[in-house]
This record gives C-alpha cells, structure tokens and sequence, in this order.
C-alpha cells in the first residue's frame, strides 16, 4: 500500500518537474526574443548611447515627459523639472539626477539624428 503511495507521489513531482521545466525554457525562450527584437527597433548608435548613458530614449522621454524631440520642449521641461528638484527648496538630488540623465540622453538622440540627417544630405547631393 506504502509503495504504490510513494510510486504515485513520485511520478506525480517527475510530471509536474518536468511541466515546471518546460514553461521556464519557454519563458527564457519568449525574453531573448523580446530583447532581440528590442535590440533590432533601436538604431546602433542610438543602443549604443543607451548603454554608455544608462537610460533608454523612451525612458529619458518619460522622465523629461515629452513625446517628440523637440529640443524647445525638451529644454523647458528640462528648466522645470531642474529647478523643482533643487535640494536648495525640498527636492530630492535623485530626481535632479535622474532629469539630467534624461537631458543628456535626448541631447545625444538628437546628436544622431542631425548626424543621420547631414550623412543623408551628403549622399543625395552624390
């Protein structure tokens, strides 16, 4: 009685081992390819100042709270935010760290892009 017990609890893990295992390579399988397909959307210079920056374009939009890029819009939200999260009248250093980074993020996409956009000049002048 005590064997067929243990026998029937004992498949029961191998089978729900087995199901666990599968659904976790498949999540792993479903995350590398959203990155992937992440890696692919984004420019590689644009990637590559995400990285040395540490903050993504949509984040550093989010962060400035802009949709476009706009350098007047970004500039004034820039002012904003700055100026609100001074230390000086209650603000946190954090957050005035986190709006610089979120400047120089979109300071450096619009770097690339008039780069991108001269380089398209030069070639259609050809």
């Amino acid at each position: 009685q005590a064997k067929y017990l243990a026998q029937i609890i004992l498949v029961g893990a191998q089978v729900v081992g087995r199901a666990f295992m599968r659904a976790l390579r498949q999540e792993f399988a479903a995350s590398r390819a959203a990155a992937d397909a992440r890696g692919r959307s984004e420019r590689p210079q644009s990637a590559a100042a995400s990285r040395i920056i540490g903050i993504s374009l949509q984040e550093a939009q989010q962060i400035l709270n802009v949709s476009t890029l706009n350098p007047e819009e970004i500039q004034k939200n820039y002012d904003h935010l700055f100026k609100v999260n001074d230390k000086s009248v209650g603000g946190s250093f954090y957050l005035q760290s986190k709006v610089v980074r979120a400047k120089e993020r979109l300071d450096e996409e619009l770097r690339i892009q008039a780069k991108g956009d001269k380089e398209k000049d030069r070639k259609a002048e050809t």
